[in-house]
């Protein structure tokens, strides 16, 4: 029982005050050794209704014992300007988009005189007509042919690489067995 107590009475007198939130939240820490070694135990108070997402990310980091000193007031203010001035250009860019997006829709409504939908045309002109295909199958058979000659080409005894660089051909290339 004397231990408990001594152990409570540890944690309320042992404790150093770290530093303070913008929600008032308090941080503290104190060494304490545990099985011969010196460890040290980090906590927050929290002001009102204990709610952990209060906490900002670099007390929580500081927590956690990912970073060994506690974050500054000034780091603080640094870090709450940065993230105005990302929310700021987020709904800047937003508005941008908006705008850009009730242009485009302007646009495609008065020159089709239909609101919306989507432009077939250009959908279709994707694919090749059949005359182009045609010619696409023809390519692609010669090609065909002239790796099929290729392979059966003997390679030379050397296990060297020959030629110039003029005569290569990606994937062409085994080594020697």
């Amino acid at each position: 029982m004397s231990k408990l107590f001594s152990r409570i009475a540890g944690f309320f007198s042992n404790r150093t005050f770290v530093g303070l939130d913008k929600s008032g939240n308090r941080y503290f820490t104190r060494k304490e050794e545990i099985d011969g070694i010196l460890k040290e135990k980090r906590w927050v108070e929290f002001k009102g209704e204990q709610d952990p997402t209060s906490i900002p990310v670099e007390w929580i980091c500081w927590l956690n014992g990912q970073r060994k000193i506690a974050p500054t007031p000034e780091e603080m203010m640094e870090l709450e300007v940065r993230r105005e001035r990302v929310r700021l250009n987020a709904a800047l860019l937003k508005n941008e988009e908006e705008e850009r997006k009730a242009r485009e829709g302007s646009k495609k409504a008065v020159s089709s005189g239909k609101v919306g939908g989507p432009d077939l045309k250009s959908f279709i002109r994707q694919f090749p007509s059949a005359s182009e295909g045609d010619k696409v199958e023809r390519e692609s058979d010669e090609s065909l042919k002239e790796t099929h000659e290729e392979k059966e080409k003997p390679f030379p005894e050397s296990s060297e690489p020959t030629g110039s660089g003029a005569s290569y051909k990606p994937g062409t290339w085994q080594p020697p067995s």
